[in-house]
């Protein structure tokens, strides 16, 4: 039995695969999920857990080399993007169109779907 960290055995997988320049998608609830990558669900209700929650704890047991954003969440969510820097000011930010972000989604190793509900809350982590 594990005494810390990840607990989820899915996740614990996933992130153990995961190899250097692969990508991972965090997304929230209403993202639509491609059918390429695996998927995995961890929405509970609404904004259970976040987008913020996920990445703290892969943060803790992975190596991220950057972060991308849509371009839309520094105005859709200017305090969550704000918030993102804060956390995370070790890793590389990198942003683009919404729709840009929609389409390289699928390259994804996987896609973590949480109950965020803050818009345009979706991040791709790239593996350091």
């Amino acid at each position: 039995m594990k005494k810390s960290g990840i607990l989820h055995p899915a996740l614990n997988r996933i992130l153990a695969e995961t190899g250097h320049t692969d990508m991972l998608t965090v997304c929230d609830r209403g993202f639509p999920v491609p059918s390429g990558p695996e998927r995995l669900d961890l929405a509970l209700v609404d904004d259970l857990p976040t987008v913020l929650d996920v990445l703290g704890a892969i943060d803790k047991e992975f190596v991220i080399d950057r972060i991308i954003v849509a371009d839309e969440m520094k105005e859709a969510s200017p305090e969550r993007y704000e918030r993102l820097q804060a956390l995370y000011p070790h890793i590389a930010f990198a942003s683009l169109p919404h729709i840009r972000f929609k389409e390289i989604c699928p390259e994804s190793r996987a896609v973590i779907r949480t109950g965020d509900s803050a818009p345009y809350a979706n991040i791709i982590i790239v593996s350091g």
